[in-house]
């Protein structure tokens, strides 16, 4: 009996052995070094282009945005008083991007405190990724960002962005490839958080919002679907959502 549980044991380890060789060899096969492109006027005329594509001048016209990510977080957005509601489970922080304070409820009741500061950095770390998925392309020209050309295996050019500083991970590269209709149909990832260089996620459902802004509502990434739905906006909050302000209580 003994003998039999060491072979099983050690059938155990050797099966446990292979998955992980195997998965490492997925990995090192599907990764792809991060391309080397070619800055200047051409890269920069190309996220030009991208910009009227997606109607840049209109979501700069865009006041607030309500949104949901991923089926968990809800967002709204005051983007003229730069302000920001986000709800997921129990909790619902409201935050003023120029000062970093805010408040916080969990089930209704006031958060105080450490706990307060932690929600407050959790609802940023929302709202830096989730409104990146929402609309990156606004964010090719700022500050810490840089634009370079890459020459595609079909011989068309892909842009490659890549960001020195802001969000939650500075260092990150997206090369973005366009579709015929000159809207972004897929990009690549080399991002800290994902282990594989060049993971490729779709840009699909693209929408045209009351402002006129064009936004992406869904990704397939790695086999999974990723909805960054309902989006809702308008030139002002007021338009967004009557009634009293949802944000009294920075007040």
């Amino acid at each position: 009996m003994a003998g039999s549980k060491r072979r099983w044991l050690k059938w155990l380890g050797l099966s446990v052995l292979a998955v992980v060789l195997l998965v490492v060899a997925a990995v090192v096969v599907a990764n792809e070094p991060r391309p080397v492109g070619m800055a200047g006027a051409e890269a920069d005329a190309l996220a030009r282009r991208i910009e009227q594509t997606i109607d840049l001048a209109a979501w700069q016209r865009t006041g607030a945005v309500r949104f949901a990510f991923g089926g968990r977080n809800e967002h709204l957005w005051d983007r003229e008083r730069r302000l920001h509601r986000v709800r997921w489970d129990d909790v619902e922080v409201l935050r003023a991007f120029d000062t970093g304070r805010g408040v916080a409820t969990r089930g209704g009741q006031p958060v105080h405190g450490e706990q307060l500061a932690e929600l407050l950095d959790a609802a940023y770390a929302h709202w830096a990724n989730d409104s990146f998925w929402l609309n990156p392309l606004a964010k090719m020209f700022d500050e810490g960002v840089s634009r370079a050309l890459v020459k595609l295996d079909d011989g068309t050019q892909g842009l490659l962005i890549s960001y020195s500083s802001g969000g939650v991970t500075p260092g990150d590269a997206y090369l973005w490839v366009l579709g015929d209709d000159g809207l972004p149909a897929y990009w690549k990832m080399w991002v800290s958080i994902l282990p594989v260089g060049g993971a490729k996620s779709t840009w699909e459902a693209w929408e045209k919002l009351p402002t006129g802004a064009r936004v992406s509502t869904l990704h397939r990434t790695f086999g999974t679907t990723l909805k960054v739905s309902p989006v809702e906006a308008a030139a002002t909050l007021a338009e967004l959502e009557p009634g009293a302000d949802p944000f009294a209580a920075l007040q």
